[in-house]
Formats: C-alpha cells, sequence, structure tokens
C-alpha cells in the first residue's frame, strides 16, 4: 500500500478498515463476539474504537496460520471447556464490504455441514500463467473459484488442522482443513467483498459501501 502504517489501520471514512470488517461481522447477531487479534508489540491497536461484543488479544504470530491458531487458543480460554464445539468465523481485517447477506448465507450453510464452509466466487475471467512476462498457457476456469472470507469451522476441526499443517504452505483457514481430508462448502459470496490491496482498492471499497448505504 505504500503507507506509514498496517493497511487494517487505512481510514476509510470515518472508521479505519479493521473497525469497517469487525462490524461487518457483528451485522449478524449469531456471532457472539469478535477477538481482533494483533501483533503484541502492534502500536496502532489501542486507538480503535472496537464495539460491544469485541476483544482484543495480543496473540499474533509471524503468519496468518500461526496468528489464526493462537486466536484460537484464546477464544478457548475465554469461553471454557466446551468451546472446541463451537463454531467459528475467520475474517480478513481489511475486508470491509462484508453484507449481511452473504454472512448470514454462510453461517446457514456452513454451521449444518461438518467440513465447514466459506465464501467464495466461481472465476469468470480467462486465467493466464505467466513465465518471463509472457503467457505460458491458458487455464481452463471450469470449477474454479476465488477464495474469500470469512471462512467458518468448528474450533476443534480448525484447531487441529492448523497444528497439522503448522510447516506447510497454509495460504487460508480452508487449505489447512483440507489437508485432513475434509472438502469444506463453496458459498457463493459478492464480488463486493474486496481485499483491500492496493491504494485505488481505498476508493474502490468506498463506491462499494457508498452505494449500498453503509458509509
Amino acid at each position: 500500500m505504500g503507507a506509514d502504517r498496517p493497511k487494517q489501520y487505512l481510514r476509510l471514512g470515518a472508521q479505519t478498515l479493521l473497525e469497517r470488517s469487525v462490524r461487518g461481522l457483528l451485522a449478524d447477531e449469531r456471532v457472539e463476539r469478535v477477538l481482533v487479534v494483533v501483533a503484541p508489540e502492534d502500536a496502532h491497536a489501542g486507538a480503535l474504537s472496537l464495539p460491544p461484543r469485541c476483544e482484543l488479544a495480543a496473540a499474533g504470530g509471524a503468519t496468518r496460520a500461526q496468528t489464526v491458531r493462537n486466536g484460537l487458543g484464546v477464544l478457548r480460554e475465554l469461553a471454557g471447556a466446551d468451546a472446541g464445539t463451537d463454531w467459528v468465523l475467520v475474517h480478513d481485517a481489511a475486508r470491509p464490504c462484508l453484507t449481511p447477506g452473504e454472512l448470514g448465507a454462510l453461517i446457514d450453510g456452513g454451521g449444518k455441514d461438518e467440513h465447514g464452509a466459506l465464501l467464495a466466487l466461481p472465476l469468470s475471467d480467462t486465467v493466464k500463467q505467466e513465465q518471463d512476462g509472457r503467457v505460458a498457457r491458458t487455464i481452463d476456469r471450469a470449477g474454479l473459484w476465488r477464495a474469500l472470507t470469512p471462512q467458518f469451522f468448528r474450533i476443534d476441526v480448525l484447531s487441529r488442522a492448523l497444528e497439522r499443517g503448522a510447516h506447510a504452505s497454509v495460504t487460508d483457514e480452508s487449505s489447512a482443513v483440507e489437508q485432513l481430508g475434509l472438502q469444506p462448502r463453496l458459498i457463493a459470496g459478492s464480488a463486493g467483498n474486496i481485499k483491500v490491496t492496493m491504494p485505488g482498492d481505498l476508493e474502490l471499497a468506498e463506491a462499494i459501501l457508498r452505494c449500498a448505504g453503509r458509509w
């Protein structure tokens, strides 16, 4: 992003990206609490304006997988001995445009599936594989989906998956769970559920939120 701070703390109107992402999760009353997992040395988290049902945990790790695994440990401590059978949503702090409709669809569909579920979108563009700046081949997009967040799993299943995949290349929670031999359900998400990655994405996120009357 070329910014002076981690992108989740950039402003998107009156709120940071992270604050908007948190409120997106809290739009469904079935979400009992939101745990924001940050690095122990995070210098910006203390300035966040977090709503009720939301807590900070300075338990972040060196990777996404380690951070999620550490966050699950905190949730177990907060919820007690039976926490393993609870369900957890893992959401990117830089996805501020999650809609209540897609969140509800994920909880409704994923909560009935022992394999868990994730929001995703089927690929609509032609996909090219690159080599040395040129097209190496065109990849058949049939059956290919783009993973979004939140991703939704039972705490004990996801904890086991992340422990097992601790030294593997785990880019999202679903990929860790897949290594257990499970097949998470794909729940169609919204094209507006973007992950802010490049500077221009801030303007796009603003436009999406304005169109939805959420600015």
